[in-house]
């Protein structure tokens, strides 16, 4: 179910004014951005004609998952809908588990119901414990919670196998299951194509006691991997190739991270799925469009398993939606597993990666991305959002709650030549305009100020309205000041600008609006300044398909998507990892989770104030 509700934040270095938000603090199920613009789900109408038809009414929970005899010593069931979010444990979540996350455990919250988080474990050779525990800490950053009436309902399809197996001869007993001796290519062979029906294996009319036999001794390990597989007795000339006989278990000798060596044989996904939803009570199986063709094994399946007995009606319904596809971003497994492996990026927590651990990383979060998925329509109709739409929410989330604050990027010294050496005077500003309750804060204006190097230029085009020789600029919290002179060194870089300052036009003054001016510039005392390392993250990829068609997504990266440079920022700029703030004309920056220390910091761009992509 969705957790709910705001947590105050606590004083503390970074934020020591009860009320004003913790810079990089932003309670997981917090949503401080409006979400008017939530697109359309069209499972919101399915499900509220179940629940007005009363589909489920006498369905019974035991509290824990298994088959109709264990389910009907349960009560009736209180959790009106159950859905699930069913990662394979074989690598890191991305953006796109995270709409499934929102999708699967948005509507439990929403209907009363209930999510469960369901680790499916049938691939031994391609899962790991470190994948299991970095899922659960994604899921939970994300704002969610699979526990419910007493119930963790975190759950392994592991757990289920001594059922499926159970399952598994019962459907040979009956007649609808029998074990194949074909080779692997000769079962490729005989299934036929989308325009041709499949052949029927020799061995589809053995007898059900031989097939019985055969299984148990591929469950006892006597036979090698590839030797024997277990087929649903279906229709090999069924228009739908996947009710052609379907594999439904093969003999896999491999370690398993949960059950060690307990089993030699693995249930094939498309078996275990329906299985796994029945056995937890899943009303609405919520999947991704590319398993649309499979469910009509899954109602075959669950039907025939119903009618012997093995699990009680009303049965779980699979709905597809199409996946998240989002221009600029790869998203394929095997791709982002390359990307590591290869040095692309600097793990799967890079703040370039679109895995929800990169994202946090970024700067991201988990409201802006669950109000990125909020405004992006569940539908069955592919597509790709674009990125700026990710970018933007960000934006929306964290413009209300973030401290501001100033940083130069790419200094140039600023000498105020009429200025006091020595003297130094207290600017202010808020510290947030979205909360005047915050206060100010409080920074100093001394005699040597860095600017950015781009405030300046020797001959001003037209509609330049920063420093120039001659002109007059405000000094952003500070004093109206007019450029005077400049400084290169032998290459003709500039070095240094001189300007003089007007004592009474000082920010906040009665002599503030006396003398009106184009340009604003930020800026921070030299004196006082805090040295930073500030990396410039942009998107990875430079084409917004990377992946499409026969393209070579390596050839697309982005040579620019990280740009570092050593800038300067406000004092009582405290840096503690994952502090967050807006540097005003500059954009969304948060202190790096892993390499940022008070006393060295390193920040990461979030996100720029407004999309410039391509500008």
């Amino acid at each position: 179910m969705t957790t709910s509700g705001t947590s105050p934040g606590k004083p503390s270095e970074a934020n020591p004014t009860p009320g004003v938000p913790t810079p990089g603090v932003s309670d997981n199920a917090s949503t401080h951005a409006s979400v008017s613009h939530a697109a359309s789900n069209y499972l919101r109408p399915i499900i509220e004609a179940d629940l007005a038809a009363d589909r489920y009414r006498g369905k019974r929970w035991a509290g824990h998952p298994g088959p109709a005899a264990a389910q009907n010593q349960g009560r009736p069931d209180t959790a009106r809908i159950r859905t699930r979010f069913p990662p394979e444990p074989n690598g890191y979540l991305h953006l796109g588990h995270a709409k499934s996350i929102c999708v699967n455990f948005g509507l439990a919250g929403e209907y009363g119901g209930v999510c469960h988080l369901r680790l499916d474990d049938t691939n031994p050779e391609k899962e790991d414990q470190e994948y299991v525990d970095a899922i659960a800490e994604a899921v939970h950053w994300l704002g969610f919670d699979w526990k419910a009436d007493g119930n963790d309902n975190r759950y392994y399809a592991s757990d289920y196998f001594d059922w499926m197996y159970e399952f598994a001869e019962t459907l040979i007993q009956a007649g609808q299951a029998y074990v194949d001796a074909q080779t692997p290519d000769e079962i490729r062979a005989n299934r036929g194509t989308l325009t041709e029906p499949g052949v029927n294996s020799p061995w589809r009319d053995r007898p059900a006691a031989e097939s019985l036999t055969l299984l148990r001794e591929m469950r006892e390990g006597k036979h090698p991997d590839g030797s024997l597989v277990l087929r649903a007795k279906i229709d090999m000339a069924s228009p739908n190739i996947n009710l052609r006989d379907p594999i439904i278990y093969r003999v896999r000798h491999a370690h398993h991270h949960r059950t060690g060596d307990a089993w030699c044989i693995y249930p094939m996904y498309t078996y275990a799925h329906p299985i796994e939803d029945a056995l937890e009570g899943i009303t609405h199986s919520i999947c991704t469009l590319e398993f649309e063709d499979q469910r009509p094994f899954y109602d075959w399946l669950l039907a025939h398993l119903a009618d012997l007995g093995k699990l009680n009606r009303p049965l779980p319904r699979q709905y597809e939606f199409a996946r998240l596809n989002v221009t600029y971003v790869v998203t394929s497994k095997r791709k982002l597993l390359q990307l590591v492996k290869e040095g692309h990026v600097d793990g799967w927590d890079d703040p370039r990666m679109p895995t929800i651990f990169g994202l946090r990383r970024r700067g991201y979060t988990p409201a802006a991305i669950r109000l990125f998925c909020d405004r992006t329509a569940v539908t069955k109709s592919d597509s790709r959002i674009d990125y700026s739409l990710l970018e933007q929410a960000a934006r929306d989330d964290l413009d209300p709650i973030t401290a501001r604050s100033v940083a130069v990027l790419d200094p140039l010294k600023l000498v105020i030549t009429n200025y006091p050496e020595g003297r130094s005077e207290i600017c202010r500003a808020p510290r947030n305009p979205h909360a005047p309750e915050a206060g100010n804060r409080e920074f100093p204006f001394t005699r040597e100020l860095w600017i950015e190097r781009d405030d300046f230029r020797e001959e001003a085009p037209k509609k330049y309205f920063r420093l120039f020789p001659g002109n007059l600029v405000r000094l952003k919290y500070g004093y109206v000041v007019k450029c005077t002179d400049y400084t290169k060194d032998a290459a003709g870089n500039i070095t240094e600008v001189h300007a003089e300052y007007l004592p009474e036009t000082r920010s906040g003054t009665p002599g503030a609006d006396s003398i009106k001016v184009k340009g604003n510039i930020t800026w921070v005392s030299a004196a006082h300044a805090v040295p930073a390392t500030v990396h410039l993250y942009d998107r990875l990829f430079a084409d917004p398909m990377p992946d499409a068609g026969d393209k070579d997504f390596l050839a697309c990266l982005n040579p620019k998507s990280r740009q570092t440079v050593q800038a300067w920022l406000e004092p009582g700029t405290h840096a503690s990892p994952g502090a967050t703030w807006q540097f005003e004309r500059l954009g969304y920056f948060t202190a790096d989770r892993v390499a940022s220390t008070p006393e060295a910091p390193v920040l990461n761009r979030i996100v720029t104030l407004r999309d410039s992509w391509g500008a």
